[in-house]
């Protein structure tokens, strides 16, 4: 039945799909452009809530969301999740319900179109090249970081292969804690069945996003192995047995 079911929706994968993918990217990413320039950045990305949206109903992915009451209106927050798949991004942004901001590295500002735009957006670019540089670009984030505008940041550095979770790096628990913001642990349980290392395995499916209680930094005195680990185990209580 599963592999009738994958069949059936080939056709609609690459006929409908795809092509309207396309479109709903370009039409909401030039939005995003116009609306940070003439507006703000904030309601620029609000129009990656709507993108995403428009997603979830093509391919369609249905999303239960939890903990939403474990956030504090007003509070910036170095959002770490697991990463199972490329629909994550789509997951956060049309379900988490509050205003973030990327992590990318200084190179990708160059990229022709991504790094003007992501520029305009308030994303967040990190040098490390030097201590100076490094310094620089924490400050620059604790200006984007405030009334409540997050980072969202994937601890394990990679998507995982089979759904399993990683082992986490400790660059986002180093932010935290120069910045002095808590971390909130989330979970993303099911978007490897949606789409896994290839888009030729995309399928409808549902996913369950947990947003588990904020972890205070100032607990933890700079102990970012023990942060890391709090961290981590949280997000593995969100995770399914199957």
């Amino acid at each position: 039945m599963h592999k009738l079911g994958f069949w059936l929706y080939q056709p609609y994968k690459y006929l409908i799909l795809y092509p309207l993918f396309l479109v709903d990217t370009i039409v909401f990413a030039t939005l995003a452009v116009v609306l940070s320039t003439v507006v703000s950045a904030r309601v620029g990305s609000l129009m990656g809530v709507a993108w995403s949206r428009v997603v979830q109903f093509l391919t369609p992915m249905f999303v239960s969301v939890s903990g939403r009451e474990h956030m504090v209106k007003g509070q910036s927050y170095v959002v770490v999740a697991n990463h199972q798949s490329a629909f994550d991004i789509i997951v956060l942004y049309g379900n988490l319900g509050i205003d973030f901001k990327w992590i990318m590295k200084k190179e990708l500002r160059n990229a022709p179109f991504l790094g003007w735009s992501c520029a305009r957006l308030d994303h967040i670019f990190i040098d490390r090249s030097s201590p100076r540089a490094a310094y620089r670009s924490i400050q620059r984030a604790k200006e984007i970081l405030t009334n409540g505008t997050s980072v969202v940041i994937f601890p394990e550095g990679t998507r995982s292969k089979d759904g399993r979770l990683g082992v986490f790096k400790h660059g986002a628990f180093k932010m935290a804690f120069e910045m002095g913001l808590p971390i909130l642990p989330i979970t993303i349980d099911g978007t490897h069945r949606i789409m896994g290392q290839s888009e030729r395995t995309l399928m409808p499916g549902r996913v369950r996003l947990t947003i588990h209680p904020a972890i205070d930094t100032a607990m933890f005195h700079d102990n970012r192995e023990a942060l890391t680990e709090a961290s981590r185990q949280a997000v593995a209580s969100g995770l399914s047995t199957r």
